[in-house]
């Protein structure tokens, strides 16, 4: 498809004699034609914005902004924009809208000259913005359609429900011949607070892109992440899935570049890669490992936004037991209210200590008989007894699950 867009920017760059680029209707670069070596770095050629949308493939929202201010969302026709220096515009641009039946998918965009082409051009090279029009149509179905069957195979049930969700899925993305049984990697961002789903177009290596609600996601961004397990809760949150195509089950690279891009420079998401599978038929397991990953990256304060499955250590357990009863055990809750954050967080780290008083309170920064103190108070509220491994696995475990 890419190879499609590529041989109709270039028919339109040959009908009028200048180099055309291709932008979906978010202004993220999809295709742009050659610029010969002597123009490539002069700025009366390449200005600003022109290098930016070609270097980093999208535009920012003030260039999309200013744009869009001379009607290019509802232009039917050819539109000249003037050059503006201040706003990194250094030359007067050339706007053809991609639509199709009467709805804008994207823009042709060129450079202008003196003298301009002529309208038989204009006329040429809108044709062959429609044929881009219907490339585009075709592929925004096709996104909604994999973006159905992918969110189906996800929440579907174990069993034959399974089965035909997958199948309908392998389907959807193209069979074998468009390498569905090749390698893949699984990613979660949660929360996901955009308005939008992102087309699985625009980023690299993506096979399918939805979004759905899980119990699990967490509502709020990272600087509500405290230090302080609390208790558990079980908002109910929108998330979304990727399923990227790898060039080997022995590298996760792709799915860490597409993570990236998702993740962004957004506060709030943090994201969870699975562990790589071939095919599609553990799917529901990697998607459940990409979401404890990002449960993971939430619940550690100091674990990086952008986590793996093989690296959340005893979360691969803890985020199965984070919705049972484990999480709300009965003599620890009393430790997970409000008045006691700063005796719960005593306790975790004593316990990520393995036990070692020096080093907890040289952690906390307290004196160790101000830690002796608060450990006591542990015992009193909880009524277990440190000195015995059973009861501390359990304080333990209670207190790293809370998080999740």
């Amino acid at each position: 498809m890419k190879g499609d867009y590529q041989d109709l920017v270039d028919e339109i760059s040959a009908l009028l004699a200048a180099p055309a680029t291709l932008e979906n209707r978010d202004f993220g670069l999809i295709a742009f034609g050659a610029h010969d070596s002597d123009s490539a770095f002069d700025e009366s050629q390449l200005d600003p914005v022109r290098t930016r949308s070609i270097l980093t493939r999208r535009s920012t929202p003030a260039v999309r902004a200013w744009f869009e201010g001379f009607g290019i969302t509802r232009a039917t026709g050819p539109v000249r924009i003037p050059a503006a220096p201040d706003a990194g515009v250094y030359r007067d641009r050339l706007c053809l809208p991609v639509r199709h039946r009467g709805v804008v998918l994207g823009y042709v965009w060129l450079l202008d000259t003196v003298p301009g082409p002529t309208d038989q051009q204009l006329a040429a090279a809108m044709e062959v913005a429609g044929r881009i029009g219907t490339l585009l149509a075709d592929e925004e179905r096709a996104d909604t359609d994999t973006a159905r069957e992918l969110r189906a195979a996800l929440t579907a049930e174990r069993g034959w429900q399974y089965d035909m969700a997958v199948a309908a899925l392998r389907t959807a993305l193209g069979g074998p011949d468009r390498g569905t049984d090749g390698p893949h990697a699984v990613v979660c961002v949660a929360p996901w607070t955009a308005p939008d789903t992102p087309s699985a177009r625009s980023l690299p290596g993506v096979a399918a892109l939805c979004t759905l609600s899980v119990p699990w996601a967490p509502e709020a961004a990272p600087a509500t992440r405290t230090a302080e397990p609390t208790a558990p809760s079980a908002p109910s949150s929108r998330v979304l899935a990727a399923l990227v195509r790898l060039r080997s089950a022995d590298t996760t690279g792709p799915a860490l570049a597409v993570a990236e891009q998702l993740v962004g420079g957004r506060g709030g998401p943090a994201a969870g890669v699975a562990a790589p599978r071939t095919g599609l038929v553990q799917l529901n397991t990697a998607w459940y490992e990409a979401g404890a990953a990002a449960r993971a990256a939430h619940a550690d304060p100091g674990a990086p936004r952008i986590t793996e499955w093989r690296a959340i250590g005893p979360y691969r357990l803890l985020t199965a037991l984070a919705d049972g009863p484990a999480a709300d055990d009965p003599a620890v809750r009393p430790l997970l209210s409000p008045a006691h954050r700063e005796l719960a967080r005593t306790a975790e780290v004593f316990l990520d200590c393995a036990g070692q008083a020096s080093r907890t309170a040289a952690a906390l920064g307290i004196h160790r008989q101000t830690l002796y103190y608060r450990l006591s108070r542990v015992e009193q509220l909880t009524g277990l007894d440190l000195a015995d491994g059973e009861h501390r696995l359990l304080l333990h475990m209670v207190l790293k699950t809370a998080r999740l």
